[in-house]
């Protein structure tokens, strides 16, 4: 059974320029293994991030450090711990699928919560 559904579009030179801007930001919203990738790929984790957030209800409290991208055989993968795992669990949600991708200057995710 589907949970629920998310996507997000970033503007990745306007997210670049907010990176630059914003002192912190990228230890606000990352991990440490995410911190270190291109623009473009951060870009596209922030949407990644987003879509769940909007998957879960946007719910207060919610830690951008409880929800990361990871990588396997098969793609990327949402990690989850903690704020997010916590929401999760009680909205039922057993596994997560994501589609990520890039053209034109603008990164893009989908997340579908299944329970």
């Amino acid at each position: 059974m589907i949970i629920g559904i998310g996507v997000d579009v970033v503007d990745v030179k306007r997210f670049g320029r907010q990176l630059e801007r914003t002192p912190g930001l990228r230890e606000r919203l990352f991990v440490p293994a995410e911190r270190t990738l291109n623009t473009r790929s951060l870009a596209a984790r922030f949407a990644a991030k987003e879509a769940v957030a909007k998957v879960l209800g946007a719910p207060a409290g919610m830690n951008w450090q409880d929800c990361w991208i990871g990588l396997d055989e098969q793609g990327p993968t949402i990690q989850i711990k903690d704020t997010v795992a916590a929401v999760a669990a009680a909205k039922g949600v057993k596994r997560w699928h994501l589609s990520m991708s890039h053209d034109a200057g603008i990164s893009t995710a989908m997340v579908i919560a299944e329970g």
